[in-house]
Formats: structure tokens, sequence, C-alpha cells
């Protein structure tokens, strides 16, 4: 059993991105915009922040209050559009209930969309053009399985999860790279048998449902999933103790997917479009 090591794996791609941004004849601008008060979206932008700065990509945050209202954010967003100096926006996610996150999402320029997430950068993705950004969890899973020389063409792959977030484009680009992809959500009966038969499982689905007995041998399983018990331990959707064993590639909760995200994420920021 190898473990698929997301913080080292993280750190050479950061590397990478350190060097290509060195050589831009621009320094790329990143603006993250948060909404509200979230502590969990503070962390996650803060270390966005530093992340950025370690690569030599300038980030700015722009914190607004949790009853501003839905419009003044879009033309706000429409600003960071027109500005010639910001390659790079992202809106942290949650947003407070009275914002539709979609109008919100498909406000962002394409070109400037670094989650991936507008509807032409999801579009392109999903008919076989390249987008401009893939999104961020997905891409770094792929970078991971890269980097450890697991070959996907051909593969079985059970996706558990289809938010559109990591479900949807991980299975999509999965697809890209002809493998034969099954995605299992909470209507999916008979879900251990379709784990047994993957040479691959991604679970994006934030609760312990991965368990020895569903995976195959040598199998390689992707855990996306975090969350904290009640003991304060984080965890993910793999019972790692238990499935580690069986499997051939493995990715633990903390350190395997989570680092890779923000190195994606900062990989995506690195761009230029003009």
């Amino acid at each position: 059993m190898i473990i698929l090591d997301g913080k080292k794996t993280s750190e050479k791609i950061l590397s990478i991105v350190k060097s290509r941004v060195a050589e831009l004849d621009i320094t790329p601008h990143l603006v993250v915009i948060l909404v509200g008060d979230n502590e969990a979206s503070k962390i996650y932008v803060k270390n966005k922040k530093l992340a950025a700065e370690k690569v030599g990509i300038k980030s700015t945050i722009i914190e607004l209050p949790s009853d501003i209202k839905e419009q003044a954010l879009l033309d706000r967003i429409v600003k960071l559009n027109e500005d010639d100096n910001v390659t790079g926006i992202l809106v942290q996610l949650p947003l407070p209930e009275h914002i539709d996150k979609n109008k919100v999402i498909q406000t962002i320029s394409p070109k400037k969309d670094v989650d991936g997430f507008t509807p032409e950068n999801v579009g392109k993705l999903a008919i076989g053009i390249e987008p401009y950004f893939y999104p961020a969890t997905p891409q770094g899973i792929m970078m991971l399985l890269d980097e450890y020389g697991i070959e996907v063409e051909g593969k079985d792959a059970v996706v558990i999860g289809r938010s559109n977030i990591v479900g949807k484009p991980m299975a999509q680009m999965l697809l890209r790279r002809n493998a034969t992809v099954t995605t299992c959500h909470s209507y999916s009966q008979d879900l251990e048998d379709k784990i047994k038969t993957a040479d691959i499982v991604v679970s994006a689905v934030g609760k312990k449902i991965v368990r020895c007995k569903m995976i195959r041998n040598n199998s390689v399983v992707v855990d996306v999933g975090i969350f904290k018990l009640p003991n304060g331990k984080l965890t993910g959707d793999v019972d790692f103790d238990v499935v580690s064993p069986s499997c051939g590639f493995i990715s633990p909760v903390p350190g395997g997917v989570g680092p890779m995200t923000i190195a994606s994420l900062m990989f995506n920021a690195s761009k230029v479009y003009r």
C-alpha cells in the first residue's frame, strides 16, 4: 500500500508554479471575495493568500458584510472583471442565504474564474473543449494520480458524490482520460457492489462511507471528504485504518487532497488571459 502524499506533491506543484510566475511579464493578481464571518471560510481564504504569496502571486482579500445586497456584490464582481490589473477572481463559498450563488458564479468572467465554476468553463469541460480553468479539487486529484504514475485510461472508476465542485467535474475529467466512470450518490442502489468493481474510487460526500469490505484489492482510493469527529479529530469518507491494507494507493485525511486543492488553485491563478 502506497500513501498518496498530497502535502509532498503540492510542494512540488507550488515550486513549478513559482518558477512559472517568475517568467511572466505580468504579476498575476488574485482577488478573493469573502462575504460574512464564516470561520471556516476565513481559514480557507487565509491559506489561499499564504499560498499565493509563496509562489509570487499578488493576492487581495475583499471582506464584505453578510448583509450586503446581492446586486451590490454582483456590481463589485463586474468591476473586477473590467479591471485589467486583476487576473483571477474567487468568491469564497458558502454565501449568505439571501445571495444566489449561481448568479454570483455566472457574473465572474470565465477568463478570471480560477475556481473553474462558470457555465462556460463547466460547459467546455463537459463537451471536451479545453476550459480556461479546471475546478481546483478534481484537477488536484488528477495531478496527484499523475505524480504517482497511476494509469487512468481503460480503468473502471467510481466517483461517490455529484456536487458541481467535485463530483461532476471529477467524473468528466476521468472520462477525458478514457476511464469508464460510474457516478454514485444518495439515490444509488447497491453502492457496495459498484465500489467492489472499481480500480479507482473517489469519494466526496462528507461522511464515513467507504469501508474495507467494499474495496477491491490493489485499488486506488482517493478521499476528498473532511470533517471533524466528536473528539475533534479530522477524518474523511474512508475508514482509513481498515481500508488501507487492501489498497494499492490511498490518500490520507488530512494531508491528501486538501493540499492538492490549494496547489491546483495556485496553478490556475498563475494563468493570465488578456
